[in-house]
């Protein structure tokens, strides 16, 4: 089912060391902008991750017009080499999906099905390019894009560094980034000539030995077949642990493609 899909490849804590909630998406500070948007750009990868494996358990919320659902995700991550990520409902393991930067492969129990192939179904599916980077990303709180390769409009909007991309009119990208610590608050995606936007929020983070780690994201996707919303809770994290990566179909499954 297309909902385990989504949980699959839009989801995502605490078994680590001296953890410490920082609250950086409401500053009531006045932020001064730095005089050119590659300074916000280079702080906000200041704050990157130093981490060889990651490994969540989350809670997931899936919302469409015609159906909620409430489910767990177990994540697994090899830094740029590998994602592994099971969702389960009451306990029972519903939807799996394997991510290398080469290749996706997902099975879902409802249907019996599962997909292997590349980023290019996905991207069409979800309006926008998709890559194993960007879902590494989204997942760990950095910007979508990598944002040192573009170019941007720097304002300040409610307190928040706001950069727009200097590229494409049909396709038009904005990053919110937070004046203390420059991470990542609210990216948004659109195409308005397709009526498809996605919108990514983060809300909580921690900070551990490794960095900061959002705790709380929203994903709201509108496409002309509808409206999706998806919204993730990382219940417990720890780092550098040697992690396994079992993934295979279970026998009998039906190959499926995406549309």
């Amino acid at each position: 089912m297309k909902k385990y899909i989504a949980v699959l490849l839009l989801s995502v804590a605490v078994i680590s060391c001296k953890t410490k909630a920082v609250a950086v998406q409401n500053s009531t500070s006045p932020i001064v902008a730095p005089k050119e948007e590659k300074k916000v750009i280079e702080k906000h990868y200041d704050n990157k991750l130093d981490f060889s494996t990651l490994y969540i358990k989350a809670s997931a919320k899936y919302v469409d017009e015609k159906q909620s659902q409430n489910v767990t995700a177990e994540i697994r991550i090899e830094k740029d080499k590998q994602i592994l990520i099971s969702v389960r409902f009451l306990g029972i393991t519903m939807a799996k999906a394997l991510i290398t930067p080469d290749a996706v492969s997902y099975y879902e129990k409802i249907n019996s099905t599962y997909y292997e192939g590349d980023f290019t179904s996905l991207s069409k599916w979800l309006g926008t390019d998709l890559d194993y980077s960007k879902v590494q990303n989204l997942l760990v709180g950095e910007a979508f894009d990598d944002l040192r390769k573009g170019k941007y409009t720097q304002t300040i909007v409610e307190n928040l560094f706001r950069l727009d991309e200097e590229k494409d009119a049909n396709l038009k990208k904005t990053f919110f980034l937070d004046g203390e610590k420059y991470l990542i608050q609210k990216e948004e995606i659109s195409q308005p000539s397709e009526n498809r936007t996605l919108q990514i929020a983060y809300s909580d983070s921690k900070t551990f030995d490794q960095g900061i780690l959002p705790t709380s994201i929203e994903i709201n996707a509108v496409q002309p077949k509808g409206k999706t919303s998806i919204n993730l809770n990382y219940n417990n994290i720890s780092f550098n642990e040697a992690l396994s990566f079992p993934y295979s179909v279970p026998s009998g499954y039906k190959k499926m493609t995406i549309k």
